[in-house]
């Protein structure tokens, strides 16, 4: 399968982390480390998600 994660897209997740991490030591860590779990997790799940403009949105 192959995925494309957007500019825009990578630099709301280097925010969400900073932010995260703000809140406490090793939270940002955690949050990144979820939302890349998701995105593995598609390996297994590709496909049922909604189709918008030729690509599966989580």
């Amino acid at each position: 399968m192959k995925m494309t994660i957007l500019s825009s897209a990578l630099d709301d997740l280097h925010k969400g982390r900073l932010f995260y991490e703000r809140q406490g030591e090793g939270v940002g860590e955690y949050f990144f480390d979820t939302v890349f779990a998701d995105i593995d997790s598609l390996a297994l799940y590709a496909g049922i998600h909604q189709k918008m403009y030729g690509y599966h949105r989580m």
